[in-house]
C-alpha cells in the first residue's frame, strides 16, 4: 500500500465538532477501502491567503493515509462532492512523518518562547539620546 498526506480546509461556518465529524467520515472511507489513517491533527482555524467560495478563513486538517490509490481517489471524490470542503492536497510521500507535523510545532514553540518585557535584562534606552528639539519660534 502506498502512504499518503492529505490536507484539506474546510468552511469557517462550521464548528469543530463538526470538522472532527467529517475527518471521521473520511477516515471511514479509507477504511473501507482497505486503508488506514495513521493521525489526524487539527491545526485549527486559519487565515486563508486569499478568498475562496467567499471565506476568509477555513478550519485546516492533516491526515496521514496508509491505503491503496481506490481508497484515496474514492476519499477524494467525495471531499469534492462535500460543501464544506474548500480547497484539498493529497501528496503521495516515501514515508510518514512521525510526532507532531510542522505546523503543530511552530505552535508549540511560540508557546514556550518567553515573551516581550518578562524579566529580560535589556538595555533601556532612555529619551537624553534623542537630539533636543527647540522650543522656540524662528
Amino acid at each position: 500500500m502506498s502512504l499518503y498526506e492529505c490536507v484539506f480546509i474546510a468552511r469557517q461556518d462550521i464548528s469543530a465538532p463538526q470538522v472532527e465529524a467529517l475527518t471521521d467520515e473520511l477516515s471511514n472511507i479509507i477504511a473501507q477501502g482497505g486503508g488506514s489513517v495513521s493521525k489526524k491533527e487539527y491545526w485549527g482555524l486559519r487565515n486563508i491567503a486569499y478568498r475562496v467560495k467567499k471565506n476568509r478563513k477555513g478550519h485546516y486538517v492533516l491526515i496521514n493515509i496508509d491505503a491503496p490509490s481506490a481508497a484515496v481517489k474514492e476519499m477524494e471524490r467525495q471531499m469534492s462532492i462535500n460543501e464544506d470542503v474548500l480547497r484539498t492536497l493529497t501528496i503521495r510521500v516515501e514515508e510518514l512523518e512521525e510526532g507532531p507535523s510542522a505546523m503543530m510545532q511552530s505552535k508549540n514553540s511560540r508557546d514556550e518562547r518567553p515573551r516581550r518585557g518578562d524579566g529580560e535584562d535589556r538595555p533601556r534606552r532612555d529619551r537624553d539620546d534623542r537630539p533636543r528639539r527647540h522650543e522656540g519660534g524662528e
